[in-house]
């Protein structure tokens, strides 16, 4: 597994820890990076993910609610809930993912972690979100 892809892997599995029982986001993701075999670019790339969705998770949770009505964002499945806050997080805050990249990593650990409607379902709320954030447009910083 590439070192972005098993980081990303990594940041939603402590995602989903911190959003299931409320475990603490500096001890969960400090035991993650001491368990898994990533180089130090892996680990931080993972901790900054982490860090960016939790730091702005109110803001990602509304654009999740907007590009899916039907489906509050409290009440969706917790691995899809937070494959959107990183992907959302990605392509508005990392200027080095492309956009193709961060939504196909999303559909990829949806198809990995998630039910077998999360990776269509994953993909839909990105596409909805794409068409009124163009390329050009997405804030990346």
């Amino acid at each position: 597994m590439k070192t972005r892809r098993q980081a990303r892997a990594l940041a939603l599995q402590a995602l989903f820890e911190i959003d299931s029982v409320g475990h603490d986001a500096t001890l969960v993701l400090a035991r993650r990076g001491e368990d898994e075999t990533l180089p130090p670019d892996g680990v931080e790339f993972t901790q900054a993910l982490a860090q960016g969705v939790i730091e702005h998770r109110a803001r990602l949770d509304g654009q999740i609610a907007k590009y899916a009505p039907e489906y509050p964002v409290d009440q969706l499945a917790i691995v899809d809930r937070n494959i959107l806050r990183m992907a959302l997080y990605e392509l508005q805050h990392d200027p080095d993912v492309p956009i193709k990249v961060a939504v196909n990593e999303a559909v990829e650990l949806a198809k990995i972690y998630g039910s077998d409607s999360a990776p269509r379902f994953v993909n839909g709320v990105l596409g909805a979100f794409l068409q009124e954030h163009p390329p050009g447009e997405l804030r990346r910083s």
